[in-house]
């Protein structure tokens, strides 16, 4: 491969210019080279037929599917030969919390459904981390590897944070939604945030065969996407439809399954666009690297060739050394940007976490108000998990586009235009609601016969007694026609009284509850959410840190080059001279062939 080729020319050169800095960034370089994995999550609703698409696209039924099965963990389809499945688990005893150690372990294909189903593994009670399915098929070919999501609602409303965790990592999102219905609003809550981390998303709408109504709700989808602003793809399709159409052969029943069109999508625009990406990072790395060696083999030679001229060149050097030395004190501008910026930070992201929690804890006290939540406890509570989960994965989302932000801050300090951004994400958020406890139960506050017979006869006997004792002053009995009267009034009343106080009782206890849950996910996910930003922070300040480090070292090497120039007799001189113009020829040569590489069309072996 032509790009492996030159970064190994990279890495020789580093390694004659001793630069074990840019020997080991372009040896970084290499590494994602030979991994080509290109990431396409598929995510939708629960039982939309996620499983079953990612089976049509490889033509194998890998992904369970049935009407009672869910995936429970995410599955990775990728190519590999023979077929083959293995399991990612924590390993015991090894790493900690945050960052267990992984063991995979290989598993018969047919066992697959047992680990990553919801009916096998209820809940993930195995802790499997992922699962890795390996095919041999033309589609994986070129790096394409799916990735099979549990459902962002219907089981486990933690699931969308999940999700959002991982799409940082994919190069692309496919979100699926059956025929029977237009999106839903939690559907479209959901496109509105995976757009601002990951904008590289499509849409396929499932089950044509099965709702001959699609065409319908493929216009009202189309009508959805496009106020979103943003120029989605839609592609309708029957995965049923293209399996019968590989069993059989048949081109034109795969034609009709709408599949050739989302199969080209892939190829051309994920799969293209994600080799030509990393092609320009490649080509941008060469660059930088080759720039960082010929600073000081050009300023060792102009100190050569020109003697007079060298004590102004080395002041020169020496004055942007000082400059590339400030940049890698604690002191430095970009680091106080960095610390200032992430302190407001954690204050906006901790300010944004209560606010969409008091704002939800508003809507469960109205809606406590509203009625009694005894019988609708059970359903409330439901609903309070799915807010407070798209509460979390909101403001996850806002805080990793804050943290990029800074990132770009940061970067504008630095004196090159082509400073790269370190990778930002708020990530491992699978366990974030974990440790919040569950919602406890509520008395429902239905009476038997017997206790409502008790509670009026409490407040009856008054009654019956007082009006009795009164009218036996005319010498009526206790019980008369008119003591029963008031005694059924009274009881009456005090029963009433009574259904009314149990009630406003379980409004108060209710809204506790409710109150105790959101000062725990508070408490929880933003003490996890000031970890990781303390992370962020680390990586970013290590990222430009390590640029600083680069910068430094190639001008302290250029002044040590022209200052030793200076020194030499003149027969080392024209030998020096020799050497050092056939060493920037090296270099030349590499980095001139690094923008003829961005700008080529990059090999898909992925097709239809």
């Amino acid at each position: 491969m032509e790009l492996v080729r030159l970064v190994e020319q990279g890495v020789e050169l580093a390694r004659d210019g001793e630069r074990p800095d840019l020997r080991k960034r372009l040896e970084l370089t290499r590494q994602r080279l030979l991994d080509p994995s290109i990431r396409v999550i598929v995510v939708g609703e629960f039982k939309q037929g996620k499983s079953q698409l990612i089976n049509a696209l490889v033509n194998a039924p890998v992904c369970p599917v049935d009407d009672d099965i869910a995936t429970s963990v995410p599955t990775v389809v990728r190519y590999g030969s023979p077929p083959s499945a293995l399991i990612l688990v924590p390993r015991e005893g090894a790493g900690s919390a945050d960052e267990p150690v992984l063991e995979r372990r290989q598993v018969a294909l047919e066992e697959l459904p047992s680990y990553v189903s919801e009916r096998g593994n209820p809940d993930n009670t195995r802790r499997l981390m992922a699962a890795e399915i390996f095919l041999p098929r033309k589609i994986l070919l070129g790096g394409l590897s799916l990735v099979d999501s549990p459902g962002v609602g219907g089981l486990d409303s933690t699931h969308s944070v999940t999700t959002f965790s991982t799409l940082p990592t994919a190069d692309a999102m496919l979100f699926v939604s059956d025929a029977s219905q237009e999106y839903t609003e939690p559907e479209m809550q959901f496109l509105k945030q995976a757009l601002r981390i990951s904008p590289n998303v499509a849409c396929v709408l499932a089950k044509t065969d099965l709702y001959p109504q699609w065409r319908e709700v493929a216009e009202l989808n189309r009508a959805h996407l496009d106020r979103l602003g943003t120029d989605i793809r839609l592609f309708p399709v029957s995965s049923d439809v293209r399996l019968t159409a590989a069993r059989l052969g048949d081109s034109d029943l795969n034609t009709e399954s709408g599949f050739p069109e989302l199969v080209a999508f892939l190829r051309n625009e994920i799969v293209g666009k994600a080799e030509r990406l990393q092609t320009r990072s490649v080509a941008q790395d060469l660059m930088s690297v080759t720039e960082h060696l010929s600073l000081s083999l050009q300023a060792e030679l102009r100190a050569l060739e020109n003697p007079e001229g060298t004590p102004q060149m080395i002041v020169e050097l020496e004055a942007a050394k000082a400059k590339a030395d400030e940049l890698r004190q604690r002191s430095a501008r970009w680091q106080i940007t960095l610390n200032d910026g992430m302190g407001d930070l954690i204050a906006d992201m901790d300010h944004d976490l209560r606010e969409r929690m008091r704002s939800i804890q508003r809507e469960a006290e109205a809606a406590i108000d509203a009625g009694d939540p005894g019988p609708m406890w059970d359903q409330l509570a439901g609903w309070l998990i799915q807010r407070v989960a798209a509460g979390v994965s909101d403001t996850f989302v806002w805080t990793n586009e804050r943290a990029q932000w800074l990132s770009g801050e940061v970067a504008n300090h630095f004196a090159h235009d082509d400073v790269p951004l370190p990778v930002i994400r708020v990530d491992d958020t699978e366990d974030v609601l974990d440790p919040v406890e569950l919602m406890p139960t509520l008395d429902p506050g239905t009476l038997g016969v017997m206790q409502k017979v008790l509670i009026g006869a409490r407040g009856s006997y008054g009654g019956v007694l007082m009006v009795g004792l009164l009218t036996g002053i005319v010498g009526m009995s206790l019980i008369n026609p008119f003591s029963i009267a008031a005694g059924l009034l009274i009881g009456g009343k005090a029963f009433r009284d009574d259904k009314e106080a149990r009630l406003q009782r379980r409004r108060a206890e209710a809204k506790q509850l409710v109150r105790r849950q959101i000062d725990d996910v508070i408490f929880q996910v933003g003490k996890q959410l000031k970890d990781r930003l303390r992370l962020i922070q680390r990586a970013t300040r290590d990222h430009f840190t390590e640029i600083a480090e680069e910068h430094h070292r190639s001008l302290t090497d250029s002044v040590l080059a022209a200052q030793k120039a200076a020194n030499s007799f003149t027969q080392e001189r024209a030998h020096r001279i020799t050497e050092i113009k056939l060493e920037l020829k090296r270099v030349g040569a590499l980095r001139s062939q690094a923008p003829s590489v961005r700008d080529k069309q990059p090999v898909r072996a992925a097709s239809a």
